[in-house]
């Protein structure tokens, strides 16, 4: 399984993004709506509008990384009572929230077990 560590800076992207950006609009998307610099050690989050994927841009080193989380059910619990348009959690708050918890309520996603894809 790969997470990212719960020591790192996490910025989330509080409105949806559109999925089909990939590494070069989202390093933009930062650099510019997020006024953030994508080259910092941290990860940077979106969500779509459905909140059911979410991708990750992190530089490492000497290139990015972007993961990709779809869900199969159920949605992303989004943060959405706070102000501002970039929010600030730790590692572990982001691996509650791409395990579904509601970071404000803690309470998880159902966990799901299939056998075959289709």
């Amino acid at each position: 399984m790969i997470r990212p560590d719960t020591q790192v800076n996490v910025y989330l992207c509080r409105e949806p993004v559109d999925m089909r950006k990939s590494i070069d609009g989202l390093s933009l998307l930062v650099q510019e709506a997020m006024a953030l610099n994508p080259f910092e050690q941290a990860v940077f989050v979106f969500c779509n509008r459905q909140r059911d994927k979410v991708k990750i841009l992190a530089w490492e080193r000497n290139g990015f990384v972007l993961w990709y989380k779809r869900l199969e059910q159920e949605r992303f619990k989004w943060p959405d009572r706070l102000q501002g348009d970039t929010l600030t959690l730790s590692g572990q708050e982001l691996n509650w929230l791409l395990d579904g918890y509601d970071i404000a309520l803690m309470r998880p996603h159902k966990a799901l077990h299939y056998q075959a894809v289709g």
